[in-house]
């Protein structure tokens, strides 16, 4: 485009510039401003896509929920909406129906791939349910190994109940009052957890 006004002109003269340079620039100031309207509606378009992909998924999800066993369901997920959020929350519900179903190679297969999810959280429970799969397997030395990972305040009292479960059912009675006991100090004094824990020392005593 030209340049715009001069300075230093009368108003009269100013105002016939800006006459002369619209008409010179009509074709460009049609041409942006019509892009500048596209970006608006392509920005609104594409929140609206998102919208109704969020509804999609959440609809597939509830479908899984009702009936586990819906694989077809999960697939569904997991090719169109991987990221959606309701993958993960999917994948923990097959793998607890697998447990239901005694199919512990198969739970192990869902809950694999989430013990590193970069949703600390959602890790951190995975892997307590993949060495509480381990321990019903007898695969003591695996139980333990999902366990010792990175200490969280949040979580250490559970990881250390669970590892006096795993040592007691290794018959490692020592190591497992040592974890009992650290459990107790570590899981809230509210905590139905505590009388469990409790017992379990007392039958070890």
């Amino acid at each position: 485009m030209k340049n715009f006004i001069e300075v230093g002109k009368t108003e009269e003269q100013q105002a016939e510039q800006v006459k002369q340079w619209i008409k010179e620039n009509v074709l460009q100031i049609i041409v942006i401003v019509s892009l500048g309207s596209g970006s608006v509606w392509g920005f609104g378009a594409y929140k609206d896509y998102q919208h109704s992909q969020l509804i999609e998924a959440r609809s597939i999800y509830l479908t899984l929920s009702s009936n586990p066993s819906n694989t077809q369901a999960y697939e569904q997920l997991k090719n169109n909406h991987a990221n959606s959020g309701y993958l993960d929350q999917a994948t923990l519900i097959l793998a607890k129906n697998a447990v239901a179903n005694k199919n512990y190679a198969q739970a192990l297969e869902y809950l694999t791939p989430l013990s590193n999810a970069s949703n600390v959280s959602i890790a951190k429970v995975v892997n307590m349910r993949i060495a509480s799969l381990h321990l019903e397997m007898g695969n003591y030395k695996k139980a333990l190994g999902m366990l010792n990972t990175t200490s969280n305040s949040a979580f250490d009292g559970l990881y250390n109940q669970l590892k006096g479960d795993i040592y007691l059912a290794n018959n490692q009675i020592d190591n497992a009052k040592k974890h009992y006991e650290l459990a107790l100090n570590q899981i809230s004094k509210d905590s139905g957890l505590q009388n469990l824990i409790k017992i379990k020392l007392n039958d070890l005593n």
